[in-house]
């Protein structure tokens, strides 16, 4: 069965034409996705993301058991901090990624993407034994808004938010007489916060959010949007450009991992050597020469052979050009500036390895 979010009539009213996504009955777009995506471009726009998941891990031990699950060293997360990291198996595959937030002495939240709370869950059970910890999945139980683009903060503080936060903070506030978890993240490249509301108080926290910001130019964005948004930005899509045969170090995540973190964790032997000894693969940001969309699946060949595949590709509405991700044979010759062809259609076509990001992200906010 499709699960709804307590939006959902909402996105519906709205005139959303939605879509089913991770198991979700989803708003893919409300009026356009080229007009969504340059709405949070230019000034603001609100996303409906329920969907993802929600756990809090506590106990005297839930230090030690979040060390054991990711390579990020969890010891340095200060209060009210946000750190990104991913969930790796023995072989350094990946679960799932992840945002972890200290809430407290031994109190933290994980943040899950949709299509993957049950493996989640499954494999934080599956490594708790030994551990005094508590997993409480409490996804069921909240909504989680986002406000993105360059007019999200002064939006919210018109709407009365007034603490004062740093990019990959959370905080608690209170927004038109509303108690909240609010984190200045997101996954657009933007500045902006995604805000963690209980499920009761969130159809009326979206329309006035919806209200407060038609000064601002606010609309709703769909998922289609979020998509092309996240891609311009090259923040990675769990099942495109991560599964469960790609380590971080292949994904181009290697800044995210500490080389000097004492503790053993899942896939630490994998993912050290190839810190140390490089990898077969690698993922590259490409820019097609012509008006052709390298989608997901699509084979790429370098000088006449196979040479890797597209795991995610879209237009990209800054750029006015066709841009995508595809992990290739790590070899000198496919670096920035190289051609590679991608295949489309039984015919190759030419694209360019550029540098990522696409586009410069703005969402670094120091206070």
């Amino acid at each position: 069965m499709t699960k709804e979010t307590f939006l959902h009539d909402k996105h519906v009213k709205l005139g959303a034409k939605m879509v089913d996504f991770a198991g979700w009955h989803m708003p893919v777009q409300y009026t356009s996705i080229i007009d969504e995506h340059n709405t949070v471009r230019n000034s603001v726009g609100l996303f409906d993301v329920s969907h993802m998941g929600e756990v809090f891990v506590s106990g005297k031990e839930s230090l030690d058991f979040l060390q054991k699950l990711v390579p990020q060293d969890i010891s340095k997360l200060v209060y009210e901090k946000a750190v990104y990291c991913q969930l790796p198996k023995a072989d350094g595959g990946l679960i799932d990624d992840l945002i972890i937030y200290k809430l407290g002495i031994n109190y933290y939240l994980i943040i899950c993407n949709a299509s993957r709370i049950d493996e989640d869950l499954n494999w934080m059970v599956r490594n708790s034994k030994g551990f005094d910890v508590k997993i409480d999945n409490q996804s069921h139980n909240y909504s989680l808004l986002a406000v993105q683009g360059p007019k999200a903060d002064e939006l919210l503080r018109k709407m009365g938010l007034d603490t004062v936060q740093e990019s990959f903070t959370i905080k608690p506030a209170c927004i038109c007489g509303y108690k909240l978890l609010v984190s200045r993240t997101g996954y657009t490249g933007e500045d902006g916060y995604e805000i963690l509301v209980e499920n009761k108080f969130s159809e009326d926290l979206w329309d006035k959010i919806l209200a407060y910001g038609q000064a601002f130019g606010i609309k709703p964005i769909g998922l289609g949007a979020r998509d092309t948004l996240r891609l311009e930005a090259a923040l990675h899509l769990y099942g495109n450009d991560l599964d469960e045969n790609t380590t971080p170090v292949e994904a181009g995540l290697s800044w995210s991992i500490p080389k000097d973190k004492k503790e053993d964790y899942n896939g630490k032997a994998v993912i050290m050597e190839q810190l140390a000894n490089g990898v077969n693969k690698k993922l590259v940001g490409l820019k097609m020469l012509d008006k052709n969309i390298a989608r997901h699946g699509y084979d790429v060949y370098f000088n006449g052979e196979k040479a890797g595949v597209i795991t995610s590709g879209c237009v990209s509405p800054v750029l006015g050009a066709n841009i995508a991700l595809a992990y290739v044979k790590n070899i000198k010759e496919i670096c920035t500036g190289a051609v590679v062809q991608v295949m489309i259609r039984e015919k190759l076509h030419d694209a360019q390895v550029v540098k990522r990001p696409f586009i410069e992200k703005r969402n670094k906010v120091k206070v």
